[in-house]
């Protein structure tokens, strides 16, 4: 994955707590067996006025054309609950997604989305609502600094906490599999050590 040290996009409010995996990528969309073609079904039911996703839903705020090319998510505590599937942070990472600001995740949400390049940022509740106070009123790019692990809008800036591990892994582009294969020459060394019989 793509290392994350700053970035600077355009910010889109999805106004809803305890958005969960499923709608944010309904289950009928699973059957892929890789991680692509998942973002034209992010929000499906509410991006889509019909089954087929054919009909856009003027209403939803992702449709409206202020907020296309939107790469922030900002959005109210809870979100990505339910189910532990992937699929999720795989479609919003490929509808163009790199950073979700709540003021709470699911926690394998959350993981999943570290371990694919997304940073998920945890604000406290009265952040959140003067980012959506600000955001609501006309579109907004916010600046995100992971090394200083602030973000910087128009009416001032904001920090965040990053677990030490987490933030070294999007840092160096690595997940938690290519950490542990950096490891490969302790771990043989550990191994060489055993007894046979172990």
């Amino acid at each position: 994955m793509d290392k994350f040290t700053e970035y600077k996009g355009l910010v889109v409010p999805l106004d809803a707590a305890n958005v969960d995996t499923d709608q944010i990528i309904p289950k009928q969309f699973l059957q892929k067996t890789t991680r692509v073609g998942f973002g034209q079904h992010l929000f499906h039911d509410w991006r889509y006025s019909d089954a087929a996703g054919t009909k856009n839903n003027s209403a939803f705020i992702l449709n409206k054309p202020e907020y296309q090319g939107a790469s922030i998510l900002l959005t109210r505590e809870n979100f990505g609950c339910g189910s532990s599937r992937e699929h999720a942070p795989w479609a919003l990472q490929e509808y163009g997604f790199k950073v979700i600001i709540a003021s709470s995740f699911a926690d394998i949400f959350y993981a999943n989305c570290i371990n694919i390049g997304i940073l998920p940022i945890i604000l406290p509740e009265e952040v959140i609502e003067t980012l959506f106070q600000q955001s609501q009123k006309k579109p907004q790019h916010f600046h995100v600094n992971l090394a200083e692990n602030v973000i910087s809008t128009d009416i001032g800036n904001y920090h965040f906490k990053l677990d030490s591990f987490q933030q070294y892994c999007l840092e160096n582009g690595i997940d938690s599999v290519g950490w542990t294969l950096n490891k490969l020459d302790k771990i043989k060394a550990y191994e060489d050590k055993m007894p046979a019989w172990q």
